[in-house]
């Protein structure tokens, strides 16, 4: 009960403080390592796949969850993304590049729906509450975080630690490049999201527009 207590007191000293882009990785980071906490599982947001090679935001967000997993800070990954504007799954490409960085495919969790940056962390909270995790982080880069403080703040009962990814971190492991076969994440019958929605459709959804939140008070998602 002390730890848990301590972990809301310091996600509630991080929400409501002002971290800027470029200090505020580290500044994060640090607070974990301070304090020693740990989560039961990260959420890291999807980004198109080409089906060739991870671009450098699909890689630095991967990274970064397999430093944060080996370090010992995070227990379990949740990878969000549905196949948007390439037929491929975007939690599960990156996935599959968790495995072959050696993350056990038992820690390894997935959103298949969210389409936008909102329902990443929507859906993913939902996974967290489904296996039980109680303490969860939002681990992306600088500025996605930075967009997502004030949804997370007051759409979800449970606080969300964002911890984004620190540059100087990951530059150690700019010759990482593994290989996968990424046929397992390919959706069947897909078509692009651009294809299906107009522009403006596409900006409310980002908005969060395209959540349901019908059976949830307030709009805002329970405890976990």
């Amino acid at each position: 009960m002390k730890n848990a207590s301590l972990f809301f007191i310091v996600v509630t000293i991080f929400l409501v403080g002002c971290i800027s882009l470029k200090r505020g990785p580290n500044k994060a980071y640090n607070q974990v390592k301070e304090h020693n906490l740990t989560f039961d599982a990260i959420i890291v947001p999807g980004i198109p796949y080409d089906g060739k090679n991870w671009d450098t935001v699909m890689k630095a967000r991967v990274i970064w969850s397999w430093i944060l997993y080996k370090n010992g800070v995070t227990k379990n990954i949740i990878y969000s993304g549905s196949a948007v504007y390439s037929p491929y799954y975007e939690s599960k490409v990156m996935g599959l590049y968790a495995e072959q960085l050696g993350i056990p495919k038992e820690h390894i969790f997935y959103d298949t729906i969210a389409k936008h940056s909102t329902e990443n962390v929507f859906y993913s909270y939902l996974v967290a509450k489904q296996n039980g995790f109680k303490r969860i982080a939002l681990t992306t880069d600088p500025f996605q975080s930075a967009l997502l403080q004030g949804y997370t703040r007051t759409k979800m009962s449970t606080p969300v630690y964002h911890m984004p990814f620190v540059i100087d971190s990951l530059k150690v492991y700019n010759n990482i490049t593994p290989s996968i076969d990424p046929e397992p994440a390919r959706k069947k019958d897909f078509v692009s999201i651009t294809n299906q929605e107009p522009a403006f459709k596409r900006f409310m959804g980002t908005m969060g527009g395209d959540i349901d939140w019908s059976q949830y008070k307030d709009k805002i998602l329970p405890p976990l």
